[in-house]
């Protein structure tokens, strides 16, 4: 038996597209079994425990091995980043037994990484696996990472000090202040941290990318000419997305209320499994959605604590009178559902009834709005996600942007224009009918014979 090991970082959206990328893998060719390394540590990454227990219950090719806990002080980190790259490297002696244990009994074909996890790359040679990275990210955001040594090299300025356009082969042009939150800042160990994994990313043997070959033809182009690293080889690149996890919980309040409203009438709010805002946020929010008068679902966390120690707890359960406007529920009770913590997000967004997505623009978040041909407003909170509402907007035609005043508030205004804009108005048309047209490129990327079927059957090939 030939066994491929995915090693995914333990943030929420990682694990779940990783893990699809084993159902993918196991689905096509069952002669391989797909072992998943999982970390669940002890700071919120997203609530992955459930999620794992559900696959593997319905999946049993798919065999999770847990990694030991390192317990580690997150106050003594500056960012979620930094503290992730540093359970993984300190992870090694726990990934160099696990991948004795299965080699022992089964031959480990290829060892398949999220760019996190790089550290482990010096485990995986004294076995002698091949090394493939597996990008939870676009194929323009890998044309980007893939720059960035060059770019590290030609600058001497930190991306939030430029105040200009970042040119990259294969991409539209990135405001310097847009570029990826952890490489703003060229003094910061998550900054050194990325530049070290970008670097990486061409000594690999291959690169797996959350994407089909239609939805980013000039950063794949340019990646395949070889120019986003211009001073060395490229390794192969394999789109093989879009990856979305099937449904999920089908019974959810939200599901029956959204089975009363009219047809693609309802904006559909959320901001990922770690997005929050502040207090005068959340109230913002609620007017702009008041005065648009549209039909809403609208996913509300509790804003973040001032104390750094509870940011890496996950948020208490929030209190919706004390959260929004006086009397807001009231006020628009017949038009618009306020749900706590979490929804249903991939049968939401293929509910009849949903017309419109109001998003933080993280990948899955994407794929899966793609996958449903839904209109995006795309509001980025961390990470990536400001680069991809470029690209989304500008190379992509899917978003409209939710534009921020001085000092980062989105006012109440903005809100209300920019839904009204979506549901209503012609910018909102013009995004559908480009959403509409990806939606059917998708399918057709996924089904026997399309781009993304071909890719996994050559990567498969190389194993």
């Amino acid at each position: 038996m030939s066994t491929i090991v995915l090693y995914p970082c333990p943030a929420m959206g990682h694990l779940i597209s990783m893990v699809e990328l084993g159902k993918l893998i196991t689905k096509h060719h069952p002669s391989f079994s797909v072992i998943v390394f999982t970390l669940i540590p002890s700071f919120n990454t997203g609530t992955t425990a459930a999620y794992v227990r559900d696959v593997s219950a319905t999946f049993p090719a798919i065999t999770f091995h847990h990694l030991p806990d390192i317990p580690l002080d997150p106050l003594l980190f500056p960012s979620m980043e930094a503290i992730i790259f540093e359970l993984i490297l300190r992870s090694n002696p726990n990934v160099d037994l696990a991948l004795q244990s299965i080699s022992s009994s089964s031959n480990i074909t290829a060892f398949v990484i999220d760019p996190f996890c790089m550290p482990s790359i010096a485990v995986a040679v004294k076995f002698n696996v091949p090394v493939y990275y597996f990008f939870t990210s676009g194929a323009c955001c890998l044309a980007q990472f893939l720059y960035m040594p060059t770019i590290h090299r030609t600058t001497t300025e930190s991306f939030k000090d430029m105040n200009s356009l970042v040119y990259s082969p294969g991409l539209p042009p990135i405001p310097s202040s847009d570029m990826v939150g952890p490489l703003l800042d060229r003094t910061t160990i998550d900054y050194s941290n990325f530049v070290k994994a970008c670097e990486l990313f061409p000594k690999s043997a291959g690169i797996i990318i959350n994407t089909f070959d239609s939805l980013e033809p000039r950063a794949i182009k340019a990646i395949n000419d070889g120019v986003c690293v211009p001073d060395g080889p490229t390794p192969p690149i394999y789109c093989v997305g879009p990856l979305v996890a099937s449904g999920g919980d089908g019974s959810h309040e939200c599901l029956s209320w959204l089975d009363l409203q009219p047809s693609a009438s309802v904006v559909y709010l959320c901001f990922g499994s770690l997005g929050v805002f502040s207090g005068d946020q959340l109230k913002e929010i609620a007017k702009g959605l008041e005065m648009s008068g549209v039909r809403f679902l609208w996913v509300v966390r509790s804003p973040p604590s001032n104390r750094k120690e509870d940011q890496f707890l996950p948020p208490p359960e929030p209190d919706l009178d004390v959260l929004l406007p006086e009397g807001f529920l009231d006020r628009t009770k017949d038009r618009g559902l306020v749900v706590k913590k979490w929804a249903p997000q991939v049968v939401v967004l293929n509910h009849k009834s949903v017309g419109g997505f109001v998003t933080h623009c993280g990948w899955n978040s994407v794929l899966e709005t793609i996958c449903a041909g839904v209109p995006m407003v795309g509001w980025p909170l961390y990470a990536e996600q400001k680069f991809n509402r470029v690209v989304l907007r500008d190379e992509m035609k899917l978003v409209l942007p939710m534009d921020e005043s001085e000092g980062g508030l989105v006012t109440a205004m903005e809100v209300e224009k920019r839904v009204r804009q979506l549901m209503e108005g012609e910018e909102g048309k013009a995004v559908r009918e480009v959403a509409k047209a990806i939606k059917e490129e998708a399918a057709m990327a996924v089904s026997e014979g399309g781009s993304s079927h071909v890719a996994l059957s050559k990567l498969v090939a190389t194993w």
